[in-house]
Parts: C-alpha cells; structure tokens; sequence
C-alpha cells in the first residue's frame, strides 16, 4: 500500500485526487488548514465524506507551521506527496499579498524540505496557468518563457517551479509541476465564475462578466485534472538527457524535473460559458458587463501534446456536460431539488 501525503485536502481538487487514490487501494494522509478563505463548512463536508475511509487520516496543519510539518514527514514516511494546497485567487492576492508568501512561498520550502529529508520518491505539484502572464502566442505552451507574471498569485506560482528545480537539480528530488487551467466541477470553490454566476441567476440577482464578456478560458473538468494528476503521480519525473544548456528547455531538466499543462485544449468563450449555465438551470443571467480587472489575463489556451505523449491522456469532457453535473450536484447539495 503507497502511503500518499495531498496537502489541501479538503479543498476542491485535494478532496478529489484523494477519493481517487483511496478508491485504488492507496493509504492517504490529508493535510488542510480549514481556512476561512471560502466557506469552511464546504470544506468540512468535503473531509467528513473522506474521513469515512479506513485508508485516510487527516492533519490539521498549516504550511507555514514548519515543526510540525517537519514531525509529520517524519512520523509518516510518505512515499509520495501530491502537493495542493496553496493560497488561491488572483484578485484577493491583490489586498491580500502577504498570505500569499506565507503559504504559497515558504509553504512550499517547508514542503521541498520535508521531501528532501525524508525520502519521498516523487513530489507532484499544482502550479497553474498563471504563470503564463503576459504571454499572447497561443496555445501557451510549457516550453515557452514564462517570465512576466501580471498577478502576485501567479509570480508565487512561478516562484515554486524555481525552487522545485532547485532541489532536483541539488537533491535529485523527482519533481513534476502541473499547471491548472480554470478547473470546474461538483464541489468547486465558492469563488469561482461557475459557482458565482449559478447562485447569482437562481437568486436573480445579477452577474459580473469582466471585460465586457470578451474573454476565453480553457475550463477543465475536475475529473480530467485528477486523472491527470494521478497519471502524472505514477510516471516519475526524470532527467532529460537531451536537455541543452545553449537552448534551456523550461520545461525539462537534466535534474529529474517536468513541467505540464492539464488544460481541456478547447477555449470557450465567456459568454458561451454563461450559455451553458443557463441552459442547465433553465433561466437566464442578467448581465453586469464590467472592464478588465487587474491581474487578469484575456484568454487562456493549454498546448497538452507533452501530457498525452507521456501518459497517454487528454482531457475531454465538453463544458455542456461538465456544467450540468455541476448543477446537478449544486442543486443537491443547497437542497434545492
């Protein structure tokens, strides 16, 4: 039995990556804060329904908690680490920076250090479609510079591929970075566009579309990223021996490091998006059309050719039937059917 550390847990992707692994036999330690960031009675419903598995133990901690973070890799001796939890948002990284650093930043180290000391075979990570920044030349590709962050969320998001690199290139950690592109689904944050505009429209109330609704976004369904992540988990990132130093490859190494997009490798428009809400609820949005907020990008694009030539996979769930589980499991769960 592979015992797995996913911090972030209880959040939206930690909680499912983790049913998965314990559905497959594997023994997982779920490591979560319980911040208040977004409703933590979501969070608690989440880990409620994995605390009933035998195979799952749950640690209250916070990244930024270094000794105990330090006592729990070493009491546990995971063999691997899929790592989750982060400070999320671009616009609360706005007003709020400094949480930020804190988590995403010297989490991160403590995260590194933990798995440098303690013999973690490898160390999966969540970077995000962020870091792309001001890149324009679509789709964005991990092989392509990424060195101009427009949010301080996405400059920490940068700032872990960094210092993963740095301790495989140091260590030989095996470390791979996975880079999320707008990830949706049943039991998504309460934050986000698709959970805002359904309980906007079925409270009829008015939703904020930015930039006047001239934005495309590469939704990804939660199922896709975490059949990625878990793919990805199971193929150890190794040396490319290829790599060349005249012509750095940003997404390979000599160390064992390995950047990839999981992205649905289909944009859609916002206003199709929108459609594809009031179709599932069967009303329709009132729209507040604003200006593009800052730390915003106009259109994200993921280029997944790496991911499938290495593991075999593509996301493929369409936004239509992505949005309707959505829904469905919105209305179960607000008790609204």
């Amino acid at each position: 039995m592979t015992k797995i550390l996913v911090t972030g847990a209880a959040g939206f992707i930690g909680f499912h990556v983790s049913r998965v692994l314990l559905g497959r036999g594997d023994k997982v330690v779920g490591l979560d804060n319980l911040n208040d960031y977004y409703d933590p009675e979501l969070k608690r419903t989440r880990l409620r329904m994995l605390t009933r598995h035998p195979a799952f133990h749950f640690a209250k901690l916070d990244l930024a908690q270094r000794q105990p973070l330090e006592k729990l890799f070493a009491t546990e001796k995971f063999d691997k680490v899929v790592h989750l939890a982060a400070q999320a948002g671009v616009r609360y990284s706005l007003t709020n920076p400094h949480v930020y650093i804190e988590s995403n930043v010297a989490g991160f180290l403590h995260i590194l250090e933990g798995c440098r000391h303690h013999g973690v075979r490898h160390l999966v990570y969540a970077s995000s479609s962020s870091v792309y920044g001001a890149n324009t030349a679509m789709p964005f590709s991990t092989h392509h510079n990424v060195d101009h962050p427009v949010s301080l969320y996405a400059a920490t998001k940068k700032a872990n591929e960094l210092m993963a690199h740095t301790y495989a290139h140091l260590y030989g950690l095996p470390v791979t970075g996975l880079r999320f592109f707008t990830v949706y689904g049943p039991w998504g944050r309460p934050d986000m566009a698709l959970y805002l505009f359904t309980n906007a429209i079925l409270s009829h109330r008015p939703i904020d579309v930015y930039n006047h609704g001239n934005m495309r976004r590469d939704f990804t369904y939660i199922d896709d990223i975490v059949e990625g992540v878990i793919r990805i988990l199971d193929r150890t990132a190794k040396p490319n021996p290829s790599w060349s130093s005249e012509a750095p490859d940003p997404a390979t190494s000599r160390a064992p490091y390995r950047l990839f997009n999981i992205g649905n490798n289909q944009p859609v428009e916002l206003l199709e998006f929108i459609a594809a809400i009031e179709e599932a609820l069967g009303r329709k949005a009132k729209k507040n059309l604003l200006p593009m907020q800052p730390g915003d990008v106009p259109a994200t694009y993921a280029d997944i050719d790496d991911l499938f030539q290495e593991v075999g996979f593509r996301p493929k769930t369409p936004i239509q039937e992505g949005v309707k589980k959505f829904v469905a499991w919105y209305r179960e769960y607000h008790g609204l059917e």
